[in-house]
């Protein structure tokens, strides 16, 4: 009995090992596809422009990023943040040297951005939601973050194009920021109502490009 009981058991155990490392595999092939990586931010090959209109004018410019990271899980951009260098602000439209001296000292001043206690801008994503049926060339996600602006945080909302290509991950789109919310009042109408044709608009828009790599 014992001669025909033991092939038995050990063909039976032979059959369920297939199966037993079968599982195993699946498992790791799963946990591996849902690591998140991180993806260092390039700020040589990212952009940052803004722009900011009055009732009789606007400037537009740039600024740069100086750090920051995407997380990437597959292939698809599910985290991140950027740090921006606010003593780097400047205005693309102003050409005489002596003018744009001017401007860029008033947008660090404490009018605006105190560039001198507050350095930088940070922002951090929370959230990054599909747009179901987007076209190819069109923004497909809608990212929501914390933005810090003058040592004041708000949550921001933005469609942007994201993806990534090549073991380049990179997000493109346009924010509409509100400056009264982080403390930037000067010029507003929405608290000076007598300053009339002076007034400078509350929002302004950042178009950015970000690229970053492992």
């Amino acid at each position: 009995m014992k001669k025909i009981l033991m092939p038995v058991l050990l063909g039976a155990a032979l059959l369920a090992a297939p199966s037993a490392f079968a599982q195993k595999a699946v498992k790791t092939k799963v946990a591996a596809a849902s690591a998140v990586a991180t993806y260092k931010l390039q700020p040589q090959l990212s952009t940052l422009g803004w722009e900011g209109k009055a009732v009789t004018h606007g400037h537009t410019g740039t600024i740069q990023f100086t750090g920051g990271d995407l997380q990437v899980r597959g292939n698809q951009i599910v985290g991140g943040s950027a740090v921006v260098d606010m003593k780097t602000i400047k205005a693309t439209d102003i050409t005489d040297a002596a003018n744009h001296a001017k401007f860029v000292g008033h947008m660090s001043s404490d009018d605006f951005f105190n560039a001198e206690k507050f350095p930088t801008s940070t922002f951090k994503i929370t959230s990054i939601t599909p747009i179901k049926g987007a076209a190819a060339d069109a923004d497909n996600v809608t990212i929501t973050g914390d933005m810090t602006i003058k040592g004041t945080t708000q949550k921001v909302s933005f469609p942007a194009k994201a993806g990534v290509k090549n073991d380049i991950a990179a997000v493109t789109g346009k924010a509409t920021i509100d400056r009264t919310k982080f403390g930037l009042k000067y010029g507003s109408k929405t608290f000076f109502d007598s300053i009339g044709d002076k007034a400078i608009y509350d929002t302004f828009d950042l178009t950015f490009n970000v690229v970053a790599k492992q």
